[in-house]
């Protein structure tokens, strides 16, 4: 069963795990934008090479475009367009941490979008642990653009019940699932130095 809103589309009780995850691939495909359960909280997310899309994004969380955003990936190589690598020792330190909930700044390419990387010259990225997650980046064929689901500086949504009463039809379709276990966002570190940035 689907219930719909004017814009938003939530997946209930469909029996295959792959129609859900086609659905959501989609919508991410199409330029919408779509809260998916992460490892902490459900996250919001578009195709980052979509700037419209992003751009709406960005007006959903009232965030500013100067602050960048975070890609989660199913693999590293949905990351390599948009990030430079570090030496050898480096990559290995944060490979090793993957998938799992570290989010790591790197350099960002030469040609990654402003709307992606905001002021910085780096690129938040993660290999997500999350099985949901990874196979929604899996169905899409691409990283994805994933920021908290919430309203800046409110409390970010754990449940499709919450995204459904914090942004109502802003959202065009929510994958529901469980979050996983962690009990805060995931913790950002400096690639260079391995250093955290947020806790």
């Amino acid at each position: 069963m689907t219930v719909k809103s004017p814009r938003m589309k939530i997946d209930l009780d469909v029996p295959s795990r792959r129609h859900k995850l086609r659905m959501a691939a989609c919508c991410i495909r199409d330029g919408g934008i779509l809260a998916y359960p992460t490892e902490a909280v459900y996250g919001l997310g578009c195709d980052p090479r979509n700037r419209t899309a992003v751009q709406r994004l960005l007006v959903i969380k009232r965030r500013p475009e100067y602050k960048g955003l975070i890609l989660i990936a199913a693999d590293f190589a949905q990351l390599t367009p948009f990030v430079e690598l570090l030496d050898a020792a480096r990559m290995t330190a944060i490979h090793a941490t993957w998938p799992g909930p570290v989010t790591w700044l790197l350099p960002a390419c030469a040609d990654t979008p402003g709307w992606l990387r905001g002021r910085h010259a780096t690129l938040a990225v993660r290999v997500t642990a999350h099985p949901d997650a990874a196979a929604l980046c899996a169905a899409a064929g691409t990283a994805l653009v994933s920021t908290s689901a919430n309203v800046s500086d409110r409390p970010p949504a754990r449940t499709s019940l919450r995204v459904r009463l914090a942004l109502g039809s802003q959202v065009d379709r929510i994958l529901v699932g469980p979050c996983g276990t962690s009990s805060r966002p995931s913790r950002i570190c400096d690639g260079h130095t391995g250093a955290t940035v947020r806790a």
